[in-house]
């Protein structure tokens, strides 16, 4: 479980990561990131350290509009482990 990442969504056609983050549920949409990063965030001990390193600032980001934040087919962290 990741106290910083709350859900997660990868869209494999768009190459679209899509994460939470924490209580207040941010959304942020990470574009091109391929699949084998995506899996290894879900792997990985720490998502968040992992994030941190291979994710953040390595991809196009933008934050999620409200319409696509209500839109969610997201994965809990506590739901996934």
């Amino acid at each position: 479980m990741s106290g910083v990442i709350s859900q997660y969504d990868y869209d494999e056609a768009r190459s679209e990561l899509t994460l939470w983050f924490g209580s207040d549920l941010k959304c942020y949409k990470y574009s091109l990131v391929p699949r084998p990063v995506y899996d290894g965030l879900v792997r990985a001990e720490s998502m968040g350290r992992y994030f941190n390193t291979v994710i953040k600032d390595h991809y196009p980001c933008r934050l999620a509009s409200p319409s696509e934040q209500r839109n969610r087919r997201w994965q809990s962290i506590r739901s996934a482990s």
